[in-house]
Parts: C-alpha cells; sequence; structure tokens
C-alpha cells in the first residue's frame, strides 16, 4: 500500500468520524416543547423533605393562561388546622379563579399520623413543629422546587400568606426566603422569629384585628391562646419592616367603617409595607369563614384575600 493511499484512507475515516458525531449531536438536541400545563381543580402533592413525608394540595383555576409564566400563591392554616381548612376559611380559589394563579395550600406537622392538629416552625411558635424544630422553610422551597419541575411557574410573582400560626410562619419566610418570596401577607400573625436578616427588601401586607385575644394586638401572652408564647406586637413588626425596606417612616392612612389602613411608601426596590387594622376585630381572617363554629367571626367590610392578591400583583421581584 503506497503512502499517498495510506493518507487517503486516513483522511476517508477521519471525515465519516466527524459526519457521525455531527448526526449524533443533531439527533441529541431536543425540540423545543409547549409549556406544561396541569388539569383544573385541586390535586393533592406529597414529597419527602428532612426525613418527613409532607403534603400539600394545589388549586389549579381553569383561568391559568399556561402560555405565560404562572403566579403562584401559597397559603398556610392556621395552629391546629389543615389544608382544607385554608382553603375553606380564606376563599383563595375563588380569587385564583378570577385571576388566574396557582394557590398552594401546604399541611404543616403533628404528633397524630392524620392531618389533624398541625403546626407550624414559625420560630418562637408553635405546637409540635416549633417543639420538634421542623423545617418549614425548607419544605416550603421543596414545594416550589416541585411546582418548577411541573409546570413555568414566574420566579418574579411568587408569594405567600397565611392565618395566625401561618401568617407567623410567612413572616418567618420573609425573613429566611426573601429570595424565592416577593411579598408575604400574614393574618393576625406578628413576627416572632429572631434573628430576622432578609437577603433583600420584600413587600409585606398585614392584617390584624385590636380585639384579638389568640396573638394580641399590642403584643403579649393571649387570653384565649392555645400556647404560652409572648407574643410580639402588631407595631413592632410593622415597624420591622419599615425599617428593613428603607420606606418612609410616616405612614399615610385612611378609615373606612373597622376597618383602618396604613401605607408606608417610598420603599427600597419599589416595595411597600401595610397594615389593614380591624377595630375590635377578633382572630379571623377578614372577608372569609371562621375557622370553626365557636371561633371569631371575621369582619365582612373588606375581603383580604382580595386586596392580599391586589398587593401581590403590585408587588412583583424587580
Amino acid at each position: 500500500m503506497t503512502k499517498t493511499y495510506k493518507l487517503l484512507a486516513a483522511l476517508s475515516i477521519l471525515l465519516l468520524a466527524v459526519l457521525a458525531c455531527t448526526r449524533t449531536r443533531n439527533i441529541a438536541t431536543p425540540a423545543p416543547s409547549a409549556p406544561a400545563n396541569l388539569p383544573a381543580g385541586e390535586i393533592t402533592r406529597k414529597l419527602t423533605h428532612d426525613g418527613l413525608e409532607r403534603s400539600y394540595i394545589l388549586y389549579v383555576p381553569a383561568s391559568v393562561n399556561w402560555t405565560q409564566p404562572v403566579p403562584l400563591v401559597l397559603v398556610f392554616h392556621g395552629g391546629t388546622g389543615n389544608a382544607e381548612s385554608a382553603i375553606r376559611m380564606s376563599g383563595f380559589n375563588q380569587v385564583a379563579d378570577q385571576n388566574g394563579f396557582l394557590v398552594a395550600y401546604p399541611n404543616g406537622t403533628g404528633r397524630l399520623s392524620e392531618e389533624k392538629l398541625l403546626t407550624w416552625n414559625g420560630g418562637d411558635c408553635c405546637g409540635y413543629a416549633q417543639q420538634k424544630n421542623v423545617d418549614d422553610v425548607g419544605f416550603v422551597r421543596a414545594i416550589v422546587t416541585d411546582l418548577q419541575s411541573l409546570v413555568n411557574i414566574d420566579p418574579k410573582r411568587i408569594y405567600a400568606s397565611g392565618m395566625s400560626n401561618g401568617g407567623i410562619l410567612s413572616q418567618r419566610l420573609a425573613c429566611e426566603a426573601a429570595d424565592v418570596f416577593a411579598a408575604v401577607a400574614p393574618v393576625a400573625g406578628t413576627l416572632n422569629f429572631s434573628p430576622c436578616n432578609p437577603s433583600q427588601p420584600i413587600s409585606v401586607i398585614e392584617f390584624h384585628g385590636t380585639g384579638d385575644q389568640h396573638i394580641p394586638y399590642d403584643g403579649g401572652y393571649g387570653l384565649k391562646s392555645l400556647v404560652n408564647v409572648d407574643f410580639a406586637s402588631v407595631k413592632d413588626s410593622v415597624d420591622f419592616w419599615v425599617s428593613v425596606n428603607k420606606c418612609n417612616a410616616q405612614s399615610q392612612a385612611d378609615s373606612n367603617g373597622d376597618i383602618q389602613h396604613e401605607v408606608w411608601a417610598g420603599c427600597a426596590a419599589s416595595t411597600s409595607v401595610e397594615l389593614y387594622t380591624v377595630i375590635n376585630g377578633g382572630h379571623a381572617w377578614p372577608g372569609g369563614a371562621a375557622g370553626r363554629a365557636e371561633a371569631d367571626q371575621p369582619t365582612q367590610t373588606i375581603s383580604a384575600s382580595q386586596l392580599i392578591w391586589k398587593f401581590f400583583a403590585e408587588h412583583p421581584k424587580p
């Protein structure tokens, strides 16, 4: 075999190898796919986090526009409640129907195997979750990751709200997960976590009744509280967020019947801090349903869920 023939043969083999690699790369490149979507209605999801099997109910309204990134709201039940009670109490499914966003209702943890008497680890409160130092912040992050694996969640429009112990958890999320959440909306739940060092400014809207005897408006031990906790006051909680977000120290206020509304403007990164005070209001979700027959009845002057979504929609991440 001549040197020229050997050279030509080697070049031919090299050319075939290059063509084969080119074809392999073309075959391996995935074709663009349409955004995933989910069937309308309630879906129960389970996941394991920190050695515990956890769950949440996802509500998918038929009005979701799947061609765009979808907003997500997480709503946390109160202490001794569960995801089902949060659905009934808040009425957030109806707000989602009107506005086309996803709502996740997580379940806390408790001593019983069934989904009863569940609590959240909000820092100084409450119950089983706090006593066992359950990683609820990590669990919430895992929920967001789980949903991001299913659908195109808008990373700039992820929000959290909750009632009582669930509101306390939403305050803690503002402290430890401001990288995930654009805004939080605690209802009848003050800031009971320290040290609170949010990684970035975050919008906060709070709702609280001056007649709340579970988590007192002025702080301290609640006469009807099920836990022995010295709660932070509404003023201390709001003042903290006004300071952290570098808002104007003076609020703008207006009143309507039993409702006083305050807004602190001029905050960093286009954030805002707002407070709805229910005069003589008890431990309840304004505009929603009472947690149980003997519980405080909520004012119907305003709908916290409608106002929360309006606030959320106006305050995405920059």
